[in-house]
């Protein structure tokens, strides 16, 4: 179909020949009106990103899923479906077009969420970008469909199932109520999370009995908490009041020492309810995150609240330097209120990081065996510290490795039993002893690296 035959399209309902952008309004049926490339919106066939959701025990199908997808910031780029019983579902992304009526580059990620099971992504499982410009024309529906292995997704049960557990669903009420985090907490840690979609809607799953506080966050929006009391039974129309105004700003330093050729990284503003202390994790909102740091860094429009400052978190062959014997290696915590700036006093020291082989050096990797863990030799040291955890962030298995001569990589085979369908994550971490009997940390594996599915 050309773009001419696409844009006469518009307005064929009696209307003034334009149409409005994100939705049919002005379009012939089965037309949405889209964004174009260095043109005015115009009908088009929609775009469709098609997958599964399913067990990663069992492989079922898991239905009534909450599907949505984000940008590469985190913000919603649409609406939510619900995955069918067999696990199947079919979402709608608004995408911008050229003048034939292609869809543009532009990536997504997919945000899963169901009852009885950790949602998705929740590190350090990472959610693959999706290329919108790689969906293909149905022949049969004239749609535009979007379907690889990354739209298939696995999900983790719960130890415990639903049982007890009980759902949260509202809207965040604001011009602009996409992409905001809402958290649930009890007492000072959160239950569960949620991003709203573009209309604002949320749904919070597994979220237990209990006072419970909702909180919203993302940059450039406060959110007014609220609280709701959960005693098993769906609770619904939540309303969270979000404001532009209120806001702060929080600014520091990072030190690159021995990058080992890596000379930026990044700094998230993690909430500190999501915090898990043995990993090292937290969730971040839409937009805290500032990428490219050689030196001082800088947020603005910050929402109130607690945070912890993390630096060379992602994936860029650096690492927080692991020496806790020097400053500016500690976790740092910090109360954002409004209106305020918060300096950090110290500045961040971040090192080279040691090099994941396998598994899990890229994405997460599928073993059918309990596997031997590979990284790359300090030149250094005196042995490594290993740790293994599971998907809810529980220690199962810790090593200490005598250092290698004469090897690029050190290994060390799992002993642990593993439980089918479980993600796992190694991290390794590489000292040195002193005469005295004093342990120093030299280097790590990054903390997004080493993921792996166990599928015997």
């Amino acid at each position: 179909m050309s773009a001419l035959v696409l844009l006469l399209a518009c307005g064929d309902d009696g209307g003034d020949g334009t149409c409005e952008l994100g939705t049919s309004e002005g379009c012939d049926e089965g037309l949405v009106c889209e964004a174009v490339a260095g043109g005015d919106p115009a009908c088009f066939a929609p775009v469709f990103v098609e997958g599964r959701v399913f067990d990663t025990a069992t492989d079922g199908g898991i239905g009534d899923a909450r599907v949505v997808a984000l940008d590469v910031n985190g913000g919603a780029r649409s609406t939510v479906v619900f995955s069918a019983a067999d696990g199947s579902y079919r979402l709608p992304v608004p995408a911008e077009r050229d003048a034939e009526g292609n869809p543009t580059s532009d990536r997504v990620t997919l945000r899963v969420a169901a009852q009885g099971y950790q949602r998705f992504p929740t590190a350090p499982r990472q959610a693959l970008p999706l290329e919108l410009a790689d969906a293909a024309m149905d022949g049969e529906t004239g749609d535009w469909v979007l379907m690889n292995a990354a739209t298939d997704v696995g999900l983790v049960g719960l130890p415990g199932g639903a049982a007890g557990l009980a759902t949260i669903e509202g809207v965040v009420e604001a011009d602009d109520p996409g992409g905001v985090l809402v958290v649930a907490v009890q007492g000072e840690a959160a239950v569960s999370t949620a991003v709203t979609d573009t209309d604002g809607g949320f749904r919070l799953h597994n979220v237990p009995a209990g006072t419970t506080a909702l909180e919203g966050y993302r940059l450039g929006l406060a959110v007014t908490p609220e609280t709701v009391e959960v005693a098993g039974a769906p609770v619904t129309g939540v309303v969270l009041a979000g404001s532009t105004e209120g806001l702060g700003a929080v600014e520091g330093d990072v030190n690159i020492v021995d990058g080992g050729g890596a000379g930026e990284t990044s700094v998230i503003l993690g909430l500190e309810s999501t915090f898990d202390e043995t990993a090292a994790r937290a969730e971040v909102p839409a937009g805290l995150r500032v990428g490219g740091v050689s030196g001082a860094f800088s947020f603005t429009d910050v929402p109130p609240g607690r945070y912890v400052v993390l630096a060379a978190f992602e994936n860029d062959g650096l690492v927080r330097d692991p020496d806790e014997g020097i400053a500016g290696t500690d976790i740092v915590r910090i109360e954002v209120m409004a209106g305020d700036t918060v300096s950090l006093d110290t500045a961040f020291k971040v090192t080279g990081a040691l090099a994941t082989v396998s598994p899990g050096a890229d994405s997460v990797e599928t073993v059918t065996a309990a596997p031997t863990l590979e990284w790359a030799d300090d030149s250094s040291e005196d042995g490594y510290e290993v740790e293994l955890f599971d998907a809810f962030g529980e220690l199962v298995e810790e090593a200490e490795v005598p250092g290698v001569s004469g090897s690029a990589t050190v290994t060390h085979m799992v002993g642990a039993t593993l439980e089918a369908g479980m993600i796992y994550q190694f991290r390794a971490r590489s000292f040195r002893d002193s005469p005295s009997g004093d342990r120093s940390y030299i280097s790590a594996t990054e903390d997004l690296r080493g993921v792996f599915l166990y599928a015997p």
